[in-house]
């Protein structure tokens, strides 16, 4: 298979009513996508990406009108958040709509339902409304909602440009729609609602502190590893690199890495004094906006590098910090 890359709406709509998977840009990282009512559609996103089939996807809609007609309800906390952040980088897991027990048959293909495939047998669907404009543009061609994982082999870093999809994807799916880089570079905040308590499943391009401000509360943090996750990213070994990545190591560690190549992964100042062969910078001046957007493509560029080891240090545990640290913890090594 040749994979295109191009910014034609058009084709990209022809493709994905066609039962294609077409990597898509978001502000948060590049999605692939898929008709999420039709499961032989969403099962190429599972192929393209060897993705384990009970990790969850997020389904991706152009308004909250078209939200309704795949959920029972939209709770009032949720009502709040999706006032002050939608469209943006905030996802919502939700009830989904089960078939009527009444009607003698029920096919995915043919009922505004999402299959399990999607959810991973979960009774909720983690919907998304993105804000970028391209993708909201092509949304608006298409009568049914998309699953958009992130658009790279799973478990690797996730893309932030149509060029980190191609070297991943490569051959493996037809269109790549550009839209430039991604604006945040960090996958969405996931928020879920259960007895009036809201939950962060995981932290992404909405803080916490954003949360429970508009909230005017405080939330759950829940975002530990899950074998069977109930929200997407939540697997423990998630966004590695293929160069063995260590977080806060100690000096005993770094002894083993005597006549190797070291990439340094910083923010701010705080890998100084450490030596490196590589030296890569998330933020120069220790902005969390800025570190979010760099962190996959940073990575990814360490990766190549042709270092041995890559090392890095957690950001201090505010605002994105708190998210990007869950991204590297991921991706690191543990032995």
């Amino acid at each position: 298979m040749e994979t295109e890359i191009g910014t034609d709406i058009n084709l990209a709509a022809k493709l994905l009513n066609a039962g294609n998977a077409v990597a898509i840009p978001t502000e948060t990282v590049y999605g692939l996508a898929a008709n999420a009512l039709d499961p032989d559609a969403v099962l190429k996103i599972f192929k393209a990406k060897n993705r384990p089939q009970f990790n969850p996807l997020i389904i991706h809609l152009p308004n909250w009108e078209s939200v309704k007609k795949y959920v029972t309800e939209i709770p009032a906390d949720a009502a709040i958040l999706a006032e002050k952040f939608s469209p943006g980088p905030l996802t919502f897991l939700l009830e989904k709509k089960k078939p009527n027990s009444n009607l003698s048959s029920f096919t995915p293909h043919s009922s505004p339902l999402i299959p399990d495939l999607v959810t991973a047998g979960s009774p909720k669907v983690a919907v998304r409304i993105p804000a970028h404009p391209l993708t909201r543009a092509l949304l608006a061609h298409l009568d049914f909602p998309v699953a958009a994982p992130s658009a790279n082999p799973f478990g690797y870093v996730s893309p932030t440009t149509a060029q980190h999809v191609f070297e991943g994807l490569n051959g493996k799916i037809p269109y790549i729609l550009d839209g430039g880089p991604c604006q945040i570079g960090l996958e969405s905040t996931i928020v879920d609602f259960d007895n009036q308590q809201v939950i962060v499943r995981r932290q992404g391009g909405v803080a916490v502190e954003a949360i429970e401000e508009a909230l005017g509360k405080k939330v759950l943090v829940q975002t530990g590893v899950e074998e069977h996750p109930v929200a997407p990213g939540q697997l423990k070994s998630h966004y590695a690199t293929a160069t063995p990545l260590y977080v806060e190591w100690t000096e005993e560690l770094l002894a083993r890495f005597d006549n190797k190549k070291i990439a340094m992964i910083a923010f701010g100042k705080n890998m100084d004094g450490v030596q490196a062969d590589f030296h890569f910078q998330l933020s120069a001046f220790a902005n969390f906006d800025e570190a979010a957007k760099n962190l996959f493509s940073t990575m990814r560029e360490a990766d190549a590098c042709g270092a041995d080891v890559i090392l890095s240090k957690f950001l201090p545990e505010t605002g994105l910090g708190q998210a990007i640290n869950d991204r590297l913890r991921r991706a690191a090594c543990t032995t």
